[in-house]
């Protein structure tokens, strides 16, 4: 029996076996390999939806822009200052003693344009809204110091209206935007903590960038302080392309200066050495040391003159400990300044530049505005 199982194998068993090898390959030919598996389907998929907003669209918040120097000149045939038929000059009035005055009318002003005086068509105080850049030379000559300024600055923003706008420039080898336009205190924080020290000072460059490229077409008035010695690398563009850029945009310049600063601590170092018996040993340092006094004197007289053409004011601190007084009586100039508005009437559209002069009834007092303005082309 043995040997009859081994070569002549039961029927039945073998029938068994090829029903059961058939079963099995039905079973894996209907359900998939893996139980958790979907089968494929012919039908395409569907596009991932369209974002539903801007935030979506636009994705994570880039680092802080840098304003780069852009290679044109700045020509005369390219300023256009005035869109509009209607001028507004920003005009900060004074006593005999240098106190603000707040309390005039429409009737107390004069205004002439090229000699020709204009009829005014309304005037405003502390009704106008603000922007204001505060740009922060952040060179070696500011660098150990730019704790006061933050603390300055912080100050000079809480002092501002709600509706009034800041934005912050650092400048140095390069000019960087850290925050543009806000009314948020937290942002300005925020991006003073961002300046870090530098060595060159692009002065002209950062008044140029900001003057074409921050201010846009709002009816606001126009202001730039500006932290810095005036010393300007000359790298690029001139002290003129920058005064004409600040002109075209319809700006006033503060400069709070630390030359006062710089040129007392250059003196104190020059009377050592030259109070010193090794005068002959130390003549380079000597000679830059009279260089340098040379350059500062040159940069107040182009910073003043910055500042008086464009309607704003210099302000020439001892010490870094005195920034906020200076920053505290720009803020109060731009709460008492006046706005005051008239039609030109000369229509003539030749982009000529049209002078500009503001006066009061009464003789002792003393005004501050641009000096004027370019007229739109055709």
């Amino acid at each position: 029996m043995a040997l009859l199982s081994r070569n002549n194998p039961n029927p039945f068993l073998l029938k068994s076996c090829i029903l059961g090898i058939f079963l099995i390959a039905v079973i894996y030919a209907v359900v998939p390999a893996n139980p958790g598996q979907k089968r494929k389907s012919n039908t395409q998929p569907k596009p991932s939806p369209t974002p539903n907003s801007d935030l979506q669209r636009v994705g994570p918040p880039p680092a802080a822009p840098i304003l780069e120097k852009r290679e044109q000149e700045v020509g005369p045939s390219e300023v256009i200052s005035v869109n509009t038929t209607e001028v507004m000059l920003p005009v900060t009035v004074r006593d005999r003693s240098g106190r603000l005055v707040a309390d005039l009318k429409r009737e107390d002003f004069r205004v002439f344009e090229d000699d020709r005086e204009e009829r005014l068509s309304e005037l405003a105080l502390r009704q106008v809204p603000v922007d204001v850049i505060l740009m922060v030379d952040a060179s070696s000559s500011v660098a150990e110091n730019l704790d006061d300024f933050r603390r300055a600055a912080e100050e000079f923003a809480a002092q501002l209206d709600d509706k009034d706008r800041i934005s912050l420039i650092k400048f140095d080898d390069r000019v960087q935007l850290l925050q543009g336009w806000t009314q948020s205190r937290f942002q300005l924080q925020r991006a003073l903590n961002r300046i870090e020290p530098g060595m060159f000072t692009r002065l002209n460059d950062a008044l140029v960038l900001a003057a074409r490229e921050q201010f846009g077409s709002t009816q606001s008035r126009r202001a730039i302080i500006v932290l810095t010695d005036g010393v300007d690398s000359g790298r690029g563009s001139t002290a003129e392309q920058a005064l004409q850029a600040v002109l075209n945009a319809q700006a006033s310049v503060y400069v709070v200066s630390n030359g006062e600063i710089s040129r007392a601590a250059k003196r104190s170092q020059l009377n050592a050495l030259l109070n010193s018996d090794s005068v002959t040993f130390n003549q380079i340092r000597i000679d830059d040391l009279r260089e340098g006094l040379r350059a500062l004197d040159e940069s107040e007289v182009k910073l003043t003159r910055l500042a008086d053409a464009t309607g704003g004011r210099i302000y020439e601190p001892v010490s870094f400990s005195r920034l906020d007084d200076a920053y505290r009586e720009v803020a109060e100039e731009l709460r008492h300044q006046y706005a005051i508005y008239y039609t030109p009437s000369n229509k003539t559209r030749d982009g000529s530049f049209r002078r500009v002069r503001v006066e009061t009834r009464n003789p002792q007092d003393r005004t501050s505005t641009r000096i004027g303005y370019y007229a739109p082309r055709r």
